[in-house]
């Protein structure tokens, strides 16, 4: 706790109120959905936040999305899976504007190879030595589990608060955000918004963007022994490579500072490849796709335009890809960057909440990576992100989080919601 301020003994009696065993309750009920996005699983997730908000005396607003008109509407994030369904849920406590959302998505990505997981098991909580262990634990059923764990502790408390409380349950996140663009199209709002993904104890304070790009180089086919008749179009994507480490070297000469920290704070990297369909063919096709990064304050079609430039230049410089230039294409989500605006309190008041609530005061950071920070802030919602678990273990085999950090954001959550709302007399 800090020692020049105290804490009221209300707060006390709200953070004494804050039950680890609880948390780690709705955490194994979270992490046994296997809400992989597109998927049933991703539906029973939402149904499950429903609930236990209803539980917890919210008023609850459950929607089916209508996912063909969503993805017709201007700004549509994009989507990667395949869904003809999903659902929107969010709980509120009071009327009006909330003084504070939180928010978190219940999606999860693909397992991968069962037999690098526990009994070929991605989907059961493994508690050990401190460790919640699962898929989903760290990105972001952890932070979905904290924040439940405070609505619950402020319950259990009887603590009533003077303007509205939110949670906003999206889905639909690790593919482009679908579900946060139907919630905030659905016209629910707030006056600042936390996030819980993890955050390893920082407070990210902006995002870089991402964009998945697509390459279709043209070759010549021909048959292999005579080689030299056809234009490999593998060797011709090969040629391309120098020209986006290039591009990703002068994309990132002068980042932000807040993203200085980071190696290389907009990565480009190829993901895959493929070419040829007979191994005695010369490939007349190959296509990659990839990643490629969007700088913090940074246009999407400012970023796209220099990538396909980057690319034409490249195209130029080749007598073969001159005549038959690639063609840069972009499918999947559009992650565009975003940052909580300069100087506003919740940064500030979150800080603060972290060092009462017994945690060490806490560096504000951006991150390399795309979340739905960036819609809410596009929508006019001043948001942060702070939650349990380390962005490392994301979307890995060990995927895990720290129970004393899933214990200290839970903490930091009842104090934030109690301070930021006010407490009725």
């Amino acid at each position: 706790m800090n020692p020049d301020r105290q804490l009221s003994d209300l707060e006390r009696r709200a953070l004494d109120a804050v039950d680890v065993r609880g948390v780690l309750t709705d955490l194994r009920e979270l992490v046994a959905i296997p809400s992989v996005g597109g998927t049933e699983g991703e539906v029973d997730a939402q149904r499950w936040c429903a609930e236990r908000l209803t539980g917890l005396g919210h008023h609850v607003d459950h929607w089916r999305i209508d996912v063909a008109e969503l993805a017709a509407a201007e700004g549509f994030p994009g989507q990667e899976a395949d869904r003809d369904v999903a659902y929107g849920c969010v709980g509120a406590l009071g009327e009006g504007e909330p003084a504070l959302v939180f928010c978190g998505h219940t999606d999860v990505v693909p397992p991968g190879d069962l037999d690098r997981w526990p009994d070929r098991d991605p989907y059961t909580l493994r508690i050990d030595d401190g460790i919640a262990a699962g898929r989903g634990t760290c990105d972001m059923k952890g932070g979905v589990a904290a924040f439940f764990g405070a609505l619950e502790a402020l319950r259990t408390a009887g603590v009533r608060l003077r303007r509205p409380l939110a949670v906003h349950a999206v889905s639909g996140e690790e593919d482009g955000g679908l579900g946060a663009f139907a919630t905030l199209r659905r016209g629910h709002r707030g006056a600042a918004c936390v996030l819980a993904e993890p955050s390893a104890g920082t407070i990210v304070a902006a995002n870089g963007g991402s964009l998945t790009f697509r390459l279709e180089v043209t070759g010549q086919g021909t048959h292999g022994s005579t080689r030299y008749r056809g234009v490999n179009a593998l060797d011709k994507l090969a040629q391309l490579l120098p020209a986006l480490r290039d591009l990703e070297r002068r994309r990132n000469a002068e980042p932000d500072p807040l993203v200085a920290h980071l190696e290389i704070p907009y990565p480009l990297s190829v993901g895959m490849a493929r070419a040829g369909d007979w191994a005695s063919t010369v490939p007349d096709l190959a296509i990659a796709e990839g990643r490629y990064g969007v700088r913090l304050d940074e246009a999407i079609d400012e970023a796209k335009a220099e990538f396909a430039d980057a690319i034409a230049r490249a195209c130029a410089a080749d007598p073969w890809l001159a005549e038959h230039p690639v063609r840069v294409t972009w499918p999947g989500g559009t992650f565009a960057s975003g940052r909580l605006p300069k100087g506003h309190p919740l940064l500030d008041e979150t800080t603060t909440a972290i060092v009462d609530a017994g945690g060490r005061a806490p560096e504000v950071l951006g991150a390399p990576y795309g979340t739905d920070l960036r819609q809410y802030a596009a929508a006019g919602v001043p948001t942060l992100q702070y939650g349990p678990g380390d962005v490392r273990y994301a979307h890995a085999h060990d995927e895990h989080v720290s129970i004393a950090e899933l214990e200290q954001v839970t903490r930091t959550y009842v104090l934030l919601a109690m301070r930021r709302c006010g407490v009725a007399g």
